[in-house]
């Protein structure tokens, strides 16, 4: 099964960003076979904290996506996430590589996925 996957990142290359202030997000398509971009968003910087109008664009760039990586989230976009179906993950250290990250999720779709992404998997059905 295949599923869209977004990183926030500043660099395009790192999980290093916090998904309202997020200057970029990169939508891979991954499946057991593997992964290709998709599609690479830029955004223009947020005004100022606290602005739920930044998070519209962004919610919108991601509604085709299953999961969304983030070095950190607030608690009114997690909740619109969710509400889309769309689960958002922290990443481990804030300065996780991308394609580390995608790697695994191939590994995992090849085998027998983890409760937490079969879960994921069946509500995107």
């Amino acid at each position: 099964m295949a599923m869209f996957v977004a990183f926030a990142s500043s660099d395009q290359q790192i999980i290093n960003a916090h998904f309202g202030w997020t200057p970029f997000l990169e939508i891979y398509k991954v499946d057991q076979d593997g992964y290709s971009l998709h599609q690479s968003i830029s955004f223009p910087p947020a005004q100022e904290d606290g602005d739920e109008d930044k998070l519209t664009p962004r919610i919108n760039a991601v509604r085709a996506c299953t999961l969304v990586y983030v070095s950190a989230i607030g608690g009114s976009a997690a909740a619109k996430l969710i509400n889309h179906k769309i689960t958002p993950i922290r990443s481990s250290n804030g300065e996780e590589p991308i394609t580390d990250l995608l790697d695994r999720l191939v590994i995992m779709l090849r085998g027998t996925p983890p409760p937490w992404l079969r879960k994921v998997l069946l509500a995107q059905s």
